[in-house]
């Protein structure tokens, strides 16, 4: 796999430099995150971020560390800060590289030294590792490093007024403690212990959201290193862990055994298409260990998502099976299945251990279903459907039955529930940004292919498909002339009885129908449905994924800026949403018959997210983008979904490398 490199003059000033984002994770939830210039802009920033009960609790220990060089007595400062209405010190000024190669590494030249910087964690533990190789032309010159902390959520700032941070200090390193949080820091350099509070941090990401935006920061010494002319070879390791002495034979050992994996993974997928393997650290980035289930789950987005149901499943192929993660993959449908409660798969679990899982969604568990499927569609594996069984019977029966929220099977075998349990569930109080409540249609086309994959399961494991058979039919039936909209060519986005007892249908033009032509299960004829695939370019495609309504429609929203409120009323009004290009690009070769021509054509449509690897969160795709030109990217740096259904289109309607059906 090769670097991404970062062009120079996308960070030759501030503005610029904070644009590009870069982020490491450990497989538990924990990461190492900042811009390509070292300038934290979000609360969310650290060099080590861990999952004190992997994967929530996440706690930003080691806020940054900070680099100066004395070179014949001058001091040359390598960091990069904000503070208020003024920006120091400006290290950006000595940065000449950076490339995630596979990991963020920079180069900074400063007169006689050129020091080379590359940021690591150990995978399935708390630590990161910053490696140091500087290169010196003289014998007089110091290195120092200054670490700064935080010891707090991730989701909040901090004050030197409340916190209250103990320091015990050796020669290698130091420890410090906030409570029970604890933060090893130790260096094959000397360790210099101080005491000082660095006041008023600002996170400019974090001001133009509307959020809490300035920080104190505490500096509890600092480490030094005589260089000597030619190579010099250094290291600060920063862990919840009590380390022992490490040696720099050490720290290249972790190394090597990080890129091995990677490697491993990337060989073990059997992918060897460029495009597809620059998305495999990033695919690896979002599996993670759940401590609560001792198994696999999926963390939805870096950096503020926890592992989110629906998001884990539409996840789950283009993350497991397109990649041959199998048995991670039975992990993770194992980890949600433990947790089904009356039919419903957790919508998320809390970012913090103190809260029981949430269960409002409609979809997740039908996604659950299709997700199901789609590991027998790989593996064949009857032995490990066999245990996922009794939960797929338990989601269909209590759907059939009805279940919290108004989750029920209607008199027509249609799906109904209450409002935002759908993916588009924005809500500003008790306002619903996009009204979901109802018949759906793409409830209703997960609900149909729940139905089919589960007759085609149990035909797999003797049991009688008759039932599921019976109950597609009837969806149906019903589906195609309750929703077809003859006028516009595609489907009704939803169907409700208003408060005077009158049946609407929404005809709003939305990317929810695609679902009825992209599952494996549709109910369409193929007339129907390349017309919604025509609709739905014409309307809603962009280059970087299909919009969330229709520009033409008074409640569109052309950018997510502004304040929670502008943006959750902007979320699923316009916005457009990257991840929704895997099911346009199943939906387009489809109706085309998988011609070459069209998988040509849609190869072109993915290659489109290439050059975004290079432009907000470094080798990962972004949760969302505005939707007007130039589609700016916003929300989370990087998107399980987005990656996922990015790939798995890519892999399986591209290269044509899915299961055989």
């Amino acid at each position: 796999m090769g670097g991404l490199g970062i062009p120079s003059g996308d960070f030759s000033n501030y503005g610029s430099g904070i644009q590009k984002e870069w982020i490491v994770t450990n497989g538990l939830g924990g990461y190492a995150s900042s811009t390509v210039i070292g300038a934290n802009s979000r609360t969310y920033h650290g060099l080590l971020v861990a999952a004190m009960n992997p994967p929530v609790d996440r706690t930003v220990l080691l806020s940054s560390l900070d680099e100066e060089v004395e070179v014949d007595g001058i001091l040359h400062r390598l960091a990069v800060h904000k503070y208020p209405d003024t920006v120091y010190p400006n290290g950006f000024e000595y940065l000449t590289k950076f490339k995630l190669d596979p990991f963020p590494t920079t180069v900074h030249e400063i007169k006689d030294v050129k020091i080379k910087r590359c940021i690591f964690m150990v995978h399935e533990k708390n630590t990161t590792i910053i490696r140091y190789k500087v290169t010196s032309d003289t014998d007089n010159a110091i290195l120092r490093l200054h670490p700064l902390t935080s010891m707090r959520n991730f989701h909040y700032t901090t004050r030197s007024n409340n916190i209250d941070l103990l320091q015990e200090a050796s020669e290698s390193g130091t420890i410090l403690k906030n409570g029970d949080i604890s933060l090893s820091i130790r260096s094959n350099a000397r360790y210099v212990p101080g005491g000082t509070w660095y006041y008023n941090f600002e996170y400019d990401t974090e001001r133009m959201r509307g959020q809490a935006y300035q920080e104190d920061c505490y500096n509890p010494g600092y480490f030094e290193i005589e260089l000597k002319k030619g190579k010099n070879h250094f290291f600060v390791v920063a862990s919840t862990e009590e380390l022992p002495d490490l040696k720099m034979d050490d720290i290249d050992d972790l190394y090597d055994q990080e890129v091995m994996r990677l490697n491993l993974l990337a060989e073990n997928s059997g992918l060897e298409d460029t495009f597809a393997l620059k998305l495999m650290p990033a695919a690896d980035s979002f599996i993670v260990k759940r401590a609560s289930t001792r198994s696999k789950s999926i963390i939805a987005g870096y950096h503020w998502f926890s592992d989110w149901g629906r998001d884990a499943m539409i996840a789950l192929p283009g993350l497991t099976l397109v990649t041959g993660r199998f048995d991670d993959a039975a992990q993770i449908l194992s980890s949600f299945a433990e947790n089904c409660r009356d039919g419903l798969i957790p919508n998320r679990f809390a970012d913090s251990s103190e809260f029981q899982p949430d269960y409002n969604t409609v979809d997740a568990s039908l996604w659950f279903i299709h997700a199901v499927g789609r590991y027998f569609a790989y593996t064949g594996d009857t032995g490990f459907v066999k245990k996922m069984w009794p939960a797929v019977q338990d989601i269909i029966r209590n759907y059939k039955q009805g279940t919290h929220f108004g989750i029920q099977m209607d008199s027509d075998d249609l799906m109904t529930h209450c409002g935002q349990l759908t993916w588009m569930d924005a809500k500003i109080g008790d306002f619903e940004v996009t009204p979901r409540n109802g018949k759906t249609c793409e409830i209703n086309a997960l609900w149909y292919n729940a139905l089919k994959t589960a007759s085609h399961l149990a035909e797999h494991l003797d049991k009688d498909p008759s039932p599921f058979i019976a109950l597609a039919d009837g969806v149906k039936h019903n589906f195609s002339w309750m929703f077809w909209n003859p006028d516009e060519k595609c489907l009704f986005d939803r169907i409700c009885v208003n408060e005077d007892g009158m049946v609407i249908k929404d005809q709003s033009i939305r990317p929810n129908q695609i679902l009825a032509v992209s599952l494996p299960y549709t109910m369409l004829t193929r007339k129907k449905e390349s017309g919604i695939v025509r609709r739905i370019e014409h309307d809603l495609l962009t280059p970087v994924g299909l919009r969330t309504l229709s520009q033409d429609n008074p409640c569109y929203k052309n950018r997510y800026v502004g304040d929670a409120v502008s943006r959750d009323i902007a979320y699923h009004n316009g916005t457009v949403w990257p991840w929704l290009m895997g099911p346009y690009v199943s939906a387009y070769t489809k109706v085309n018959s998988y011609s070459q021509e069209c998988r040509e054509h849609a190869q072109l449509l993915l290659l489109e997210f290439d050059g975004h690897l290079h432009e907000s969160g470094i080798g990962s795709i972004s949760e969302i983008f505005d939707g007007d030109y130039p589609h700016t990217p916003r929300g989370c740096i990087s998107q399980a979904w987005s990656v996922a259904e990015v790939l798995r289109a890519y892999v399986e309607d591209v290269l044509n490398k899915g299961p055989v059906p």
